[in-house]
Formats: C-alpha cells, structure tokens, sequence
C-alpha cells in the first residue's frame, strides 16, 4: 500500500461484521487532497479490454472518490468517475474502459493537464482511490471512506 498522502493522515477505522461501520479507511484528517494505492509485488494489472474496479463507499460534505492509477513507467493517472453517497454505503462498479485520465501529480495530489487521450493501461503498477478535496476532521464536514476495493483484470508477470 502506498498512501497519497504524509502518513498518519488516512485512518483505518470501523468494525469487522458491522455493515453500518465496516472496516474502511478513512480521509476526515487529510490537510490536502488524499488518497492510497494498492499494488501485487510480483504482478502488474492490465486494465485494457473488460477490466473494472469495485468499491464501497461513502462520503461526507462535497467529497468523491475517483479511481487512480499508477502505470509501470511511473506516470499517475486519476479517472473523470465520482463515487460516494452521503446517506450511506453504495456499492459501485467502474468499467475502466469508459474512464477518461486526467495526469495527477502525486507530490501535490492534484491534476495537471489535458485528458490523456488512449494511456496504456495494459501495465499498471498500482490502483486505488483518490479524494480531491482535503478532510475538514471528525464531523459531518468533509471526509471519504473506502470499505471494499476489488480489480477484475488480466494480470501479468513484472
């Protein structure tokens, strides 16, 4: 896992088995915007073809969680998809295919530049979830949570 973000600032919060409080990370103190990856030390994921991404989520105040991605040369892409319902969990599911990459620069966590048009997603490094707006603290201000994160991709040796 590698977070967006100085340490200590993404929490790991809620309880196993309680589908009003999952086990999720959380963004509520994130003093920028945020987010984490997850990559497979001896696999790289191919996005391309019928590849799509599952999640859980659920936000407070304006906040949405884009899917962001590292590709095997080191370039961070962060997808024009918006998830996160204030009410309560939902269930999400992304067809990569149907996203549109903005570049994201991962010092700062913000997006740079036009769209990418047609980026090779047959090699990516890593994938998880972005929040472009920094937490506000605990409290109904501003924050995202992440419960469930799933990639259904082909996958391919280092």
């Amino acid at each position: 896992m590698q977070l967006l973000v100085p340490a200590g600032q993404i929490l790991l919060t809620g309880n196993q088995g309680d589908e009003n409080n999952p086990t999720h990370v959380w963004t509520g103190l994130c003093t920028s915007p945020c987010g984490l990856v997850l990559r497979d030390p001896h696999r790289v994921a191919d996005l391309s073809g019928l590849a799509r991404i599952r999640w859980s989520t659920h936000v407070s105040g304006f906040h949405q969680i884009r899917p962001v991605v590292r590709l095997a040369d080191g370039t961070w892409l962060v997808g024009d998809h918006a998830d996160g319902g204030a009410r309560d969990w939902i269930v999400s599911e992304i067809s990569v295919a149907d996203l549109h990459w903005l570049k994201l620069d991962d010092a700062r966590v913000v997006t740079t530049g036009t769209f990418v048009e047609h980026p090779d997603l047959s090699k990516v490094d890593a994938v998880g979830f972005v929040d472009l707006v920094p937490g506000s603290g605990h409290g109904p201000g501003g924050w995202s949570d992440l419960a469930t994160f799933e990639v259904y991709a082909k996958s391919a040796p280092r």
